[in-house]
């Protein structure tokens, strides 16, 4: 994955630790939506890129349990579900949203959940 050094820049400035359990140790940058085979740069936005930890960013993809409750979360996006849907920090136990610009703001559960 080659997301720009400015992007880059904004995920690990927003993402100090893991959006599943908490840690700061061994974070990568994961797409909630996956930028498919085409690999399109399009994707690679403040809004569809959170840091997690490489333990769970493998689960997520070995894992089908793992992979439900990511979806669940807003860590795992389905193609037709849009990237401005909110993320759950776990580790706040808080709902955001991200921006464009690379911040997040806290909003309540979607109403999918609901």
């Amino acid at each position: 994955m080659a997301v720009s050094d400015r992007v880059r820049r904004q995920i690990e400035a927003r993402d100090s630790h893991c959006w599943h359990c908490g840690t700061q140790q061994n974070l990568q940058i994961h797409h909630r939506r996956n930028r498919g085979f085409g690999s399109s740069k399009l994707l690679d936005t403040p809004q569809n890129l959170i840091r997690v930890c490489a333990a769970y960013n493998y689960a997520m993809e070995a894992n089908a349990n793992t992979a439900a409750d990511a979806r669940e979360f807003g860590h795992k996006l389905q193609s037709w579900r849009d990237i401005t849907d909110p993320v759950f920090d776990q580790s706040e136990l808080t709902w955001y949203k991200l921006t464009e610009d690379g911040d997040r703001v806290k909003t309540e559960a979607p109403s999918y959940l609901i």
